[in-house]
C-alpha cells in the first residue's frame, strides 16, 4: 500500500467516530447500523449488545461493508471511507478491557454525567473488524474521486 494513501486512510480513521456498518440478516438483507468505533492503524473495533442483532448476524457471516464520513453541505467535500470487511468477535476478556480503555481518547467526557455506567467488557460483544478493501472517497479532487486498496496482498 502505497504510504500516501495509507496515511490518508488514518488520518480519516482519527478524524472521525462512527461508522455505519452493514450486516446480512438471516433473510439475506442487509442490516446496516450507526456504531461508534475506535481504531488501530488499519483495524477497527466496535461493540454492541451480545444478543443483539449485529452480533448474531456476525456469528452467521462475518462478512461487513462499512463507511466512515461526516455531512457536509457541499457535495464537493465528501472525503471517507468505504470498506469490506471482517469481523470477529473479541473473545480474549484481557483484550477487550484493553479496547474498551481506548474509548475516553476518542471520546472524551460529556458536559453532564451519563444516566447509567459505561459497560463492562463482559456485558458487550466486541468486534474486530479487518478490512479487506477500502475505498477511499475525495470528491474534493473530483466528483466520485475514489483510491481503491486492496488490504488482501
Amino acid at each position: 500500500m502505497d504510504e500516501a494513501i495509507r496515511r490518508k486512510i488514518l488520518d480519516l480513521l482519527d478524524a472521525h467516530r462512527i461508522m455505519t456498518v452493514a450486516t446480512l440478516r438471516e433473510d439475506g438483507w442487509p442490516q446496516a447500523t450507526t456504531v461508534g468505533y475506535v481504531s488501530e492503524g488499519l483495524v477497527l473495533y466496535f461493540m454492541c449488545g451480545p444478543d443483539s442483532q449485529k452480533a448474531r448476524n456476525l456469528a452467521r457471516d462475518n462478512r461487513v461493508s462499512l463507511t466512515i464520513d461526516h455531512d457536509t453541505s457541499d457535495i464537493m467535500a465528501i472525503a471517507g471511507l468505504s470498506m469490506a470487511a471482517r469481523a470477529t468477535r473479541v473473545q480474549d476478556r484481557a483484550e477487550a478491557e484493553r479496547l474498551l480503555r481506548l474509548l475516553p481518547a476518542k471520546y472524551p467526557a460529556p458536559a453532564a454525567p451519563l444516566p447509567f455506567p459505561m459497560p463492562a467488557a463482559e456485558q458487550v460483544a466486541m468486534f474486530r473488524v479487518e478490512p479487506e478493501v477500502i475505498s477511499v472517497l475525495d470528491y474534493r479532487l473530483s466528483f466520485g474521486h475514489t483510491d481503491l486498496v486492496d488490504c488482501r496482498a
